[in-house]
């Protein structure tokens, strides 16, 4: 059965590649908009659900990996960011401050019908960051397509304190979790070698 991996991150592929797995991407359009007053948790569950079993239904027989991934800061969602001010305003909220990454992780396959979702949290501290070290950052391009408007991978690595809880969560695939996930359900990673 192909692994298949539901997401055009080019993070979630990276870390797919880093365990050594052989999988395809193929991508789903399901629109991410979260429902009025639905919590969190329950929005990136239902989305890696979404794009997981779009995925599924048009290959049947294979293994489908689909994430989603938003960052908390007392009660308001940020997603990635639409413009160079936004990205600003984001980072501006964030900056000397703890926020939770949310991270929704779906494994799905339709032919066995089997699918699970995991929802996993990690903590992140960034130190404080002066406006101009704010536009810098957003000028090099880095944050336009991140969640939280950073990278805990790449240059935004220098803004962050502390990470609690898995690492890879904030990269935006949790990779304990998805092996969890797999051993459950029997599948055997070296099989995707």
């Amino acid at each position: 059965m192909k692994l298949i991996l539901a997401s055009a991150s080019p993070r979630r592929r990276e870390l797919l590649e880093a365990a050594a797995l052989k999988f395809d991407v193929i991508t789903s359009d399901i629109e991410e908009v979260r429902g009025a007053g639905e919590e969190v948790h329950r929005y990136v569950e239902r989305l890696a659900r979404e794009k997981a079993t779009a995925v599924a239904r048009r290959q049947p027989g294979a293994w489908v990996i689909a994430a989603d991934t938003v960052v908390w800061l007392e009660g308001e969602v940020l997603e990635k960011p639409s413009d160079r001010a936004h990205a600003i305003q984001m980072l501006t909220r964030i900056a000397g401050r703890r926020h939770v990454v949310y991270t929704g992780t779906a494994l799905v396959n339709e032919e066995l019908g089997w699918a699970r979702v995991t929802v996993t949290t990690t903590e992140v501290e960034m130190v404080e960051m002066q406006p101009e070290e704010i536009e810098w950052y957003v000028d090099t391009g880095e944050p336009m397509d991140k969640a939280g408007s950073y990278a805990v991978q790449g240059i935004g690595a220098m803004f962050i304190d502390a990470v609690r809880g898995n690492y890879t969560n904030v990269v935006g695939l949790p990779l304990s979790t998805l092996f969890g996930m797999m051993r459950d359900a029997g599948i055997d990673p070296a099989h995707y070698r």
